[in-house]
Parts: structure tokens; C-alpha cells; sequence
């Protein structure tokens, strides 16, 4: 009898979890939006969707709109209901994306719009020593721009093999990085607000899924070019992690017709081939820039230099033909590349993709890939998606252990 009782009430609360995330999901993707129009939206019966509402407005995830509720009709008016963002405030996610050069930090809000960001540089700081330096600088800038508004936590996002279920970077190359705690480090660096960890590639894959275009949701592949070059996939909405969390290490990918060599003994390596430290130095070399910062070439190709020009739309065939490989391999419907001079330049997309179409056997569709939807803002969304991917997938549970964890610290 205990049994039946327990076994009860642990699948009423996963249908009140699963209804409370159906409800702050239709929300995002249709709000403001009346009750009764979340009701015939997600499936779910009126009395669901009132109850689910109550709660999400109590843990301040949603608020109502009495303004904008319709009058002159029959009976009660709709009052509709929306996430609770804008000029009301409400609740905010920091976000850090640590690249090589430099980290980005943002302040998202639940729509996953960024409402401050900074750059924060790494020259002169030791690998060992950037876990603290970025905490303070994050400390620093949310403690100025969140303004008195609920902090729910700190979602950071990171290349290499990260193990999100502890918070663990397993291998960074280009820090040196083995078995790096770096939750915990910048939660000890912020003063105990919760911090969630990722890989950026899976990262920015998620805040396609949840913010980007309705593709995404169904089957999307993301790669990601820069200092660190590596992919992940989606399916029906759930990035894939794989055993050890160890998927989306494509660095080693060959790219047809590339004979770049590899710091692993082979030639034509995706990563030797096309990131921003292969891309910086061989700028240097042909005397385009004066130091190895693909900043510079993407500024010197838009001020008209026909050299630096000529280099990205080399580097954006090689990214291209790589594309055609994870066509093929896995033909989702949505390619998201991240690659710096193409978020900025759609001429720069355009190469990518001719390169794509021309080689793969299954994709004739050029429209099918595309840039983050965030564009220049794609890191720190993808940064804060890290916890607010867990806040829309299981609202209740997140909020109660974000609660227990200190928010608002």
C-alpha cells in the first residue's frame, strides 16, 4: 500500500513538472498569450494550465498583462500572460563563454535576449590562474547590471570535452586543462551563486533549440569554428552528449583537398585546417596583419583588403567541406555554423555553403545552413541557455534547486 502511495504521488509530480514546463514552453514560444489560448496550444485543460500558471507566476517566471487583456466581449476578459521580462523586471541568468583570447560575459533574460555583455581579455593571465580572474570580472559586472533583479544563477560555456553532470572540463587543449573543476572554481569566485557548465558547441546547439528557428527542434548539427573547432548534434530537441559526455570532438575530421599538417602526426585536420589560430597565422605569414588575431582579418577584409578577403573565403570552403561530411553523415534539417567571419558577412555564409552543396550527395538545399540566430550575441545566449536550458525543461525542480543552492546570493 505504501508502495502504490509513493509510486502515486512521484507520478503526480511528474506530470505537474511536465505540465509546468508544457505551460512556460507555449509561453515562450506565443506569449503574451491568454490562458485559454496555452490551453488550446499545448493540449493541456484549462484547469492544467491555470494551475501551472499560478505557480510560474508565484516563482516570478510569469507575470499577467491586465493592460492588454481584450474588453468589450462576453463574459470574463483573458488576461494574458507572458514571461516575466522588460520593463518589470524580472529574473536574469549571467552567462561566460571562455575562449581562448578573451571571455565574453552577458546578462540574459528569459527569452534569452542579452541585456549587457563585456569582453573580458586573457593577456597575461597563466591558464591556471583564469578560472579566479574571469570570476572577479563577472562578480564585477553583474553586481553593476543586474540592478536589483532576481540573479537565478550563472550559465558558463567552455570548448573542449566538458562533463556537465559534474562540471568538469575533462580536456581543454589550448588551456592545458585536465580534469579542471571549473563550476565550482567560479561558483567560489562569484560568492556561491550557482554556476552550470558546458561545452559551447552543445551550448549554442541548445539555444537554437530553444530560442532559434522551429528546425532546430526537430534535427539540427552545430559546428563550431574558432580557437577550438567542435560540433554537437540535436534530436527531437535534446542535444546528444554521448557516454562520458565526450560527443562533438570533430577536430580531427579530414577536409577534402586539405593537406594542412596536424599537430597529431595526420594532414588535413578540420581544426589545423580552419580555426582562428591556423586562420591567424597564416594571415601573418602572407603579411595581411601584424599579429595572429582573426579580429584583425575579418576588420582589414571588411576596410577592402583583397588578400584578407580571399583567406576567410578559403577558410569558409574548407568549413564548407567539413559541412558536407556532417551533411551526409547525419542530413539533419538544420546546419548552425559559428564561424566568425560568416556571422558577420552572409558573402562569407554564401561560401560555406557553396562549398557544402557542391560535395555532399544528400543536401541540395543551401538554405538549410545557416548562422546562429543570435548572430554577433551567439555566445553569451548560448552561455546563459546552459541554465536556463534546465529552467524551461523542468521549471519546478530548477527553481526549488537553484533556491536550495543560494539564489540571489
Amino acid at each position: 500500500m505504501t508502495t502504490t502511495s509513493h509510486g502515486s504521488r512521484m507520478a503526480g509530480d511528474g506530470r505537474r513538472e511536465a505540465n509546468a514546463a508544457t505551460v512556460l514552453r507555449t509561453v515562450l514560444d506565443h506569449g503574451p498569450v491568454a490562458r485559454g489560448a496555452v490551453a488550446r496550444l499545448s493540449g493541456l485543460s484549462p484547469a492544467a494550465v491555470s494551475r501551472q500558471a499560478t505557480d510560474l507566476t508565484r516563482l516570478g517566471l510569469l507575470r499577467e498583462l491586465p493592460e492588454l487583456a481584450g474588453g468589450g466581449g462576453v463574459g470574463r476578459p483573458q488576461i494574458p500572460v507572458d514571461l516575466h521580462i522588460g520593463a518589470t523586471g524580472g529574473p536574469v541568468v549571467g552567462g561566460v563563454h571562455l575562449g581562448v583570447p578573451s571571455s565574453t560575459l552577458g546578462l540574459v533574460d528569459l527569452r534569452g535576449r542579452v541585456l549587457a555583455r563585456r569582453t573580458h581579455p586573457h593577456d597575461g593571465i597563466a591558464p591556471d590562474a583564469l578560472p579566479a580572474s574571469v570570476a572577479r570580472a563577472l562578480r564585477g559586472f553583474l553586481d553593476e547590471h543586474t540592478r536589483g533583479r532576481p540573479l537565478l544563477g550563472v550559465g558558463a560555456a567552455v570548448g573542449g570535452w566538458v562533463d556537465p553532470a559534474e562540471g568538469v572540463v575533462v580536456r581543454h587543449d589550448a588551456f592545458g586543462w585536465r580534469r579542471r573543476p571549473l563550476a565550482a572554481e567560479l561558483a567560489r569566485g562569484l560568492g556561491g551563486h550557482t554556476v552550470r557548465l558546458d561545452n559551447h558547441a552543445r551550448s549554442i546547439a541548445q539555444s537554437e533549440i530553444l530560442f532559434g528557428r522551429p528546425a532546430a527542434r526537430r534535427s539540427l548539427v552545430h559546428l563550431f569554428v574558432g580557437n577550438v573547432v567542435d560540433a554537437a548534434v540535436g534530436l527531437a530537441g535534446l542535444v546528444h552528449q554521448g557516454p562520458g559526455s565526450a560527443a562533438g570532438d570533430v577536430a580531427h575530421l579530414p577536409v577534402p583537398d586539405s593537406t594542412v599538417p596536424c599537430p597529431c602526426g595526420r594532414s588535413g585536420c578540420l581544426e589545423a585546417t580552419a580555426s582562428n589560430t591556423a586562420l591567424g597565422l597564416t594571415a601573418v605569414r602572407r603579411g595581411i596583419v601584424p599579429e595572429p588575431d582573426t579580429f584583425l582579418v575579418v576588420d582589414a577584409a571588411a576596410a577592402g583588403d583583397r588578400r584578407a578577403d580571399r583567406l576567410l573565403r578559403e577558410r569558409a570552403r574548407a568549413v564548407g567541406r567539413a559541412v558536407a561530411l556532417l551533411l551526409d553523415v547525419l542530413n539533419p534539417d538544420l546546419v548552425v555554423v559559428t564561424e566568425q567571419a560568416s556571422v558577420l558577412e552572409p558573402d562569407y555564409l554564401d561560401e560555406i555553403r557553396g562549398a557544402a552543396i557542391d560535395l555532399s550527395h544528400v543536401c541540395d538545399d543551401p538554405e538549410r545552413i545557416v548562422s546562429p540566430h543570435a548572430g554577433p550575441a551567439t555566445l553569451p545566449v548560448a552561455a546563459g541557455t546552459v541554465l536556463l536550458n534546465s529552467l524551461f525543461k523542468t521549471p519546478l525542480r530548477t527553481v526549488d534547486e537553484l533556491l536550495a543552492e543560494g539564489v540571489g546570493h
